[in-house]
């Protein structure tokens, strides 16, 4: 019997052995790709590391199936005038795109591109900020405050039909979102949380889909229509992670970057700040990373965004997670797509 259990033993020390992730100490910068359209991406959908979709300014949206070696693109519904600033993709045929400014406007393809279907279109007032989905079926579409209300759209059948929140949360006046990499929204089972910027940068957060709303004044820079909270990501459990700046001085490192947990309504300001104004942050769960970017340069961070360490020069406009966690893609000006190198 003693043997049995020793055998036992280890079998399973090996194992664990054999499936110890080995964690690099930093990225090795990005990958980037060649695609066939000088567009200003700030919509992307990574799927896995070999499908991603991006969306932009002239109605422009791509999508590889092959690890950006080739890329299918075109004008969502011939609408060469509108900026769709963000995108949601399901898997390789199916994605949701929203526009940035007039006309206000939701499609959704489920045929690789080829075709978009008009799901939803807001009053003239409206201007729609970014996107994203709680789970497979559940996702919100955030836009400015009208009337000192923000504007939030659900939807429960994939983009096929939107519909406000049932208690929208109230805004202070010259309060407002922003579009630039359209993560200042992101949602997670019932949760969701909002940054927000201009006369002030807060937190907004719902624990029930939006039925109650909480909120918080952050660290992060404020008072102008330039300043505030442009991203949010999680960092797992209660803890989100903000970014953001002034789009006017984007070097300035002051006041550019937060962790807050809401289960203990506490801020956290790091020891180091990315380098300057940030318009995208993601958690790479993989390596424990934070990565930040804007049109200055990359930055990452492994011990929660307490330290960050600028990486690489490439600035980019967003940057998000696959579905499937294997890969992290950026886009940027000039129909830039990049993904991160790690080995």
């Amino acid at each position: 019997m003693r043997k049995v259990v020793c055998v036992l033993a280890l079998g399973i020390f090996f194992s664990c052995q054999t499936n110890e992730i080995k964690v690099p100490e930093n990225p090795l910068g990005w990958e980037i790709f060649e695609t066939p359209v000088k567009a200003s991406l700030r919509g992307l959908s990574p799927v896995t590391s070999e499908i991603a979709w991006a969306s932009g300014s002239g109605g422009t949206w791509l999508r590889t199936i092959d690890g950006g070696k080739t890329w299918d693109h075109g004008v969502i519904a011939g609408l060469d005038t509108v900026d769709f600033r963000s995108i949601h993709a399901f898997d390789a045929m199916n994605a949701v795109a929203v526009s940035a400014g007039q006309p206000a406007v939701i499609f959704k393809t489920e045929d690789g591109g080829q075709t978009w279907d008009l799901k939803h279109k807001e009053v003239e007032e409206a201007f729609l900020d970014g996107i994203s989905f709680a789970d497979p079926n559940r996702g919100y579409v955030v836009g400015d405050p009208i009337d000192g209300k923000w504007m939030i759209l659900q939807t429960a059948n994939q983009g096929e039909s939107w519909y406000p929140v049932l208690n929208l949360p109230e805004a202070k006046e010259g309060e407002a979102g922003f579009a630039a990499s359209a993560t200042s929204l992101i949602s997670e089972g019932s949760n969701i949380w909002l940054g927000s910027g201009g006369t002030e940068a807060n937190l907004h957060y719902s624990p029930d889909f939006g039925e109650s709303w909480k909120k918080w004044k952050s660290p992060i820079m404020q008072g102008e229509p330039s300043k505030g909270v442009f991203s949010v990501t999680k960092l797992g459990g209660e803890e989100v992670y903000l970014v953001g700046g002034d789009y006017i001085k984007m070097d300035d490192t002051i006041s550019v970057a937060a962790s807050f947990s809401t289960l203990h309504e506490k801020w956290i300001a790091p020891v180091s700040s990315p380098k300057g104004y940030r318009s995208g942050v993601v958690y790479f769960p993989r390596f424990h990373w934070l990565v930040a970017v804007g049109p200055t340069g990359s930055d990452f961070s492994n011990d929660g965004g307490q330290v960050w360490e600028n990486f690489s020069n490439e600035g980019f406009h967003a940057v998000k997670l696959g579905h499937a966690e294997a890969a992290i893609w950026a886009s940027g000006s000039n129909g830039r797509i990049a993904r991160l190198k790690v080995e």
